[in-house]
């Protein structure tokens, strides 16, 4: 039911047998892909019970956004619900824990330690592959666009801010988030930030793009103004160690070649 859920068990390789909204998925997290093999169960709010009732799986697993679901989902299989993104707790701890249940779940305990240790091994080497030093890195404001007056930008408690901690960069969102890590804020308060370089996380809602172009308010901001902005490819924003990893090869590359432009 769960993306975060899926991009974990498909990066450790335990068996999927279903998962929902296959076309989003490859839209918002990317990678790692679906088999095809892979059933699509529907909407994740709404799956197919009619579909998981013809060849029910061994488990379904769900987060507490869909536990609203368990007692219909829980007439075909057992309901098993893993949580991430609690507050107040460790964003990264919370990634290997996640990581470690589900490999525990699956009899994919070897994989799963593989996969934590690939993800610190590759924050290692992406610290030392910065363009600067961090010192000399503009702090970063991190946005996702809603429309195209409002964005979801990004701090405590988020995985794009987690990962911003091991590559040792700083983030410019000082103002508090929800249970998420974001705050959906109008576009006029990125104003507030003229130092920060912006990164824009794909995907746009359409028309979006066409808009922009015509907002004099948007051209306006310094970062804009001065080119002071990377855009990046889709990386789902409340991911596990997968979308972690995808997030800082991505920012990384992107502040490379603007550093080298």
């Amino acid at each position: 039911m769960d993306w975060t859920i899926a991009e974990t068990l498909l990066a450790i390789g335990a068996p999927v047998s279903s998962v929902a909204q296959q076309s989003d998925y490859h839209q918002w997290v990317g990678e790692p892909r679906i088999p095809e093999s892979t059933t699509d169960m529907g909407l994740r709010s709404q799956p197919n019970l009619e579909l998981l009732a013809h060849a029910p799986p061994k488990q379904t697993l769900i987060s507490p956004m869909f536990s609203g679901l368990t007692p219909r989902l829980e007439r075909i299989a057992p309901v098993t619900s893993f949580t991430l993104y609690s507050p107040g707790t460790d964003t990264w701890q919370e990634m290997q824990t996640l990581t470690r249940q589900l490999g525990e779940l699956t009899k994919h305990q070897p994989q799963a330690e593989a996969l934590i240790a690939d993800t610190q091994a590759l924050m290692s080497t992406l610290r030392e592959s910065r363009p600067l030093p961090p010192s000399e890195i503009a702090p970063l404001l991190i946005v996702q666009f809603m429309d195209a007056r409002h964005v979801r930008v990004f701090g405590e408690n988020s995985l794009y801010n987690a990962v911003l901690e091991q590559l040792e960069l700083a983030n410019a969102w000082d103002q508090s988030t929800n249970a998420w890590g974001f705050s959906l804020v109008g576009i006029e308060t990125l104003a507030r930030y003229p130092e920060a370089m912006l990164v824009i996380v794909d995907p746009l809602p359409a028309g979006v793009e066409a808009e922009l172009a015509k907002s004099g308010l948007w051209q306006q901001l310094q970062s804009v103004k001065h080119a002071k902005l990377v855009r990046l490819p889709p990386v789902w924003s409340f991911g596990a160690l997968p979308s972690a990893q995808r997030f800082a090869r991505t920012l990384v590359s992107a502040l490379k070649a603007k550093h080298d432009n």
